[in-house]
């Protein structure tokens, strides 16, 4: 008999440690190889942040890496507003088939927190990313340009 799957504790696990895949591993377990993907971009972008604190903003290889971390953290977010929004009847038919009903399904005042959480942190994380690499690549085309024209 498998244990239910509580929808409180997928939701705080991927506003977590989504980035790492672990609501992934609590959810379908260790062998899930889609969870085993998710610490890879999150690792790039933590290089690529290391990349910033030893070469500067200026290195071009960090301007792609860091939005990797940015984005692996807003689509956890993303799965974690995903999972708070299911009703009950979806979660169990999700993660609980063989045993519907219950209050593991249930939403609650943990749950409502991680969602607006998870909404805050997604938007920040993505909005972020968005905004260095945009600036860095612009900043990047005028600095050439700035060459072509001397």
């Amino acid at each position: 008999m498998t244990a239910r799957k509580n929808k409180t504790l997928a939701v705080w696990l991927a506003l977590i440690g989504g980035a790492l895949g672990l609501h992934r591993f609590y959810l379908r377990g260790l062998g899930d190889w889609v969870g085993w993907l998710h610490p890879l971009p999150t690792a790039l972008g933590w290089y690529g942040v290391q990349r910033v604190l030893a070469f500067g903003q200026d290195d071009k290889l960090s301007w792609v890496l860091i939005p990797l971390l940015g984005l692996s953290i807003a689509a956890a977010c993303l799965t974690g507003i995903v999972y708070a929004l299911a009703d009950a009847e979806k979660w169990d038919r999700w993660f609980n088939p063989a045993a519907p009903g219950g209050t593991a399904s249930q939403t609650n005042w943990l749950t409502v927190i991680a969602l607006v959480l998870a909404l805050l942190m997604g938007t920040i994380a993505f909005m972020g990313s968005l905004a260095f690499g945009i600036q860095r690549y612009f900043e990047y085309q005028v600095e050439e340009a700035r060459k072509i024209s001397q």
